[in-house]
């Protein structure tokens, strides 16, 4: 009699479990059928939503507009040092910095056209001292103020003979071995004028495109860098011929 009661208890449990899954069952297709619905709902009613128009990319900077090297520009020597015969058939000007390491390093090839060339090339600096280095800015004064007393060359060679050591007392001890009156150079290196004609020669070279150092127009052709002397030595034939 107990083993047919634990059956009949095992056969009800069963039914109810039976009756439990199909319920759920039933249960979870209802509500997968209404979330279903809702979800074909939604979906109809985000189509006819009008769509927003995707952002436009972000324009890129402007890249500043360098000189054109097939194009012959017109630049002006101002006040600016110049060294060599004013009516030689060939004008190198240059833009430089003192702490510029290429521009130190294209001096030897400078030096090499002036013995080459002799009179027929005239040499013209430009103050260019770049943001990045913030030495060039005193060097650049110092070069200046000698030039007023007409030892620029003097200065700039100098200079350039140790670009790395650009302090004041280093300066001004140039100055004192080139024969400059100490009183007039300082006073001239601090002056507004020296100031003025360094950032007039900074502007020129924007208005030209011009954006590194070292930079040189022959006869008004552009040629960018410390290029090495076969490329200065082509510009300048060119000019010649062209100027002949």
């Amino acid at each position: 009699m107990a083993e047919n009661g634990n059956g009949r208890a095992i056969l009800i449990a069963a039914f109810l479990i039976s009756l439990s899954i199909v319920g759920g069952s039933f249960f979870i297709a209802s509500s997968l059928d209404r979330a279903t619905s809702q979800i074909e709902l939604a979906a109809g009613a985000l189509e006819k939503l009008p769509l927003a128009a995707a952002p436009a990319p972000a324009a890129r900077p402007d890249r500043p507009v360098r000189p054109d090297r097939n194009k012959r520009y017109d630049v002006s020597v101002g006040e600016a040092p110049t060294r060599g015969k004013a009516d030689a058939p060939v004008t190198i000007v240059e833009w430089s910095d003192f702490q510029c390491p290429f521009c130190s390093r294209v001096e030897p090839t400078l030096d090499r056209i002036e013995k080459e060339y002799g009179d027929r090339v005239r040499f013209v600096f430009k103050h260019m001292p770049l943001s990045i280095h913030p030495q060039a800015g005193a060097a650049h004064a110092a070069a200046e103020a000698a030039h007023r007393q007409g030892r620029f060359w003097e200065m700039h060679d100098r200079i350039f003979e140790n670009p790395r050591d650009l302090r004041r007392e280093t300066l001004e001890g140039y100055a004192a071995e080139i024969g400059l009156d100490m009183d007039r150079f300082r006073k001239d290196v601090a002056s507004e004028d020296v100031s003025r004609r360094i950032d007039e020669d900074i502007k020129q070279a924007g208005q030209l495109g011009v954006t590194g150092t070292p930079a040189f127009f022959i006869n008004g052709k552009f040629l960018s860098g410390a290029q090495p002397f076969p490329a200065f030595k082509k510009s300048i034939d060119e000019a010649l011929e062209k100027s002949s």
